[in-house]
């Protein structure tokens, strides 16, 4: 079974990426993850997490159990651009009527039985608007914030190979090479799914959206706005090594480098720390631990990489981070 989506030139032209990863979306993701046992890369995190749960994030549990596919609860993973999960959140509760309306509209056909509370929240009681909120500011806490830089620096790292790749190649390598399950046949999209569709896009273009809680991509259409572009969330994190980096225990080596060392390797990710500060090759070699030979090499690679600029004067140079390399070190939008 096969979902097919179709392009037009006009939607090809409308293809966009997702500019940072939002914190309730992400915490909205992992709730499954986080009730499923069975995936090793994620079951550190999963332990550790439990066991820091408080109580009251019972009802999230509630809103998103596992077993349900690829389904969450739409309202919570709407936001985009925000830059904290209070920001998320705000956004969230202040959504027009009609847009809760649409997202419950879609949590009963994905659950027939849906808890009555769940129908209140989307009504607008303030009584388990408050509980709701309540309970994903502590499990965002426990289980996500931990992990979030190097979370954000993973999404912002795959969202800067993307630009480069659509500057360089053109939007269909792009789609080409979004994700292993799915399949560009020029002007189509073929994805795995549960029923044969063909969804021609009709101008409404695509919105890209790299998610770090997700094992397969996502299609979604907008419940509430049929204009509104489609959205393919697709997963960041596709080897174990880059699960294991991002979702490293709070404390362990190197712990502000977890999320770059599963991308670049560990002594690369040094470096590319060591010229935040600026300096010389030299410099570097010191900062990292390696030896001046090897730190030049290294430079060569993240330079050609865009990651970091290098200046010389006579026979000196300096070695200084992109705007970039920036980004990626710190986990902030490019």
């Amino acid at each position: 079974m096969t979902l097919r989506v179709r392009f037009s030139a006009e939607d090809l032209a409308r293809v966009r990426l997702t500019t940072t990863p939002d914190p309730l979306a992400e915490a909205t993701f992992s709730l499954p993850l986080l009730q499923r046992s069975g995936a090793a890369a994620l079951e550190g995190w999963r332990q550790r997490s439990l066991r820091e749960l408080s109580p009251v994030v019972r009802p999230l549990l509630e809103l998103a159990p596992a077993g349900l596919d690829e389904y969450v609860p739409e309202a919570f993973i709407r936001v985009r651009g925000s830059t904290s999960l209070e920001h998320s959140l705000d956004a969230t509760w202040s959504m027009p009527r009609h847009v809760w309306a649409a997202d419950l509209s879609v949590a009963r056909e994905w659950r027939p039985s849906v808890p009555r509370w769940i129908d209140e929240l989307h009504d607008g009681d303030r009584e388990a608007t408050r509980l709701v909120d309540r309970a994903f500011r502590s499990y965002y806490d426990a289980v996500v914030a931990p992990y979030w830089r190097q979370l954000a620096a993973c999404v912002q790292a795959d969202r800067a190979h993307r630009v480069r790749l659509m500057a360089e190649h053109g939007v269909e390598r792009l789609l080409a090479t979004l994700h292993p399950s799915l399949r560009w046949e020029s002007p189509v999209l073929h994805a795995p799914c549960s029923m044969d569709v063909d969804l021609p896009l009709e101008g409404r273009g695509l919105l890209l959206t790299p998610t770090f809680f997700l094992t397969a991509p996502v299609f979604r259409l907008d419940s509430a706005d049929p204009d509104a572009p489609l959205e393919v969330r697709y997963p960041v994190a596709r080897e174990l090594g880059v699960y294991q980096a991002v979702l490293a225990p709070t404390g362990s080596g190197d712990e502000h480098l977890g999320h770059l060392s599963g991308l670049l390797g560990r002594t690369r990710a040094r470096v590319l720390d060591a010229a935040a500060a600026g300096g010389g090759t030299a410099e570097l070699a010191r900062r990292a631990g390696i030896s001046p030979a090897s730190a030049s090499e290294h430079a060569t690679v993240l330079r050609t990489a865009g990651l970091i600029t290098t200046q010389r004067t006579g026979s000196s140079v300096r070695h200084r981070l992109t705007p970039l390399g920036r980004a990626l070190l710190d986990g902030t939008p490019c």
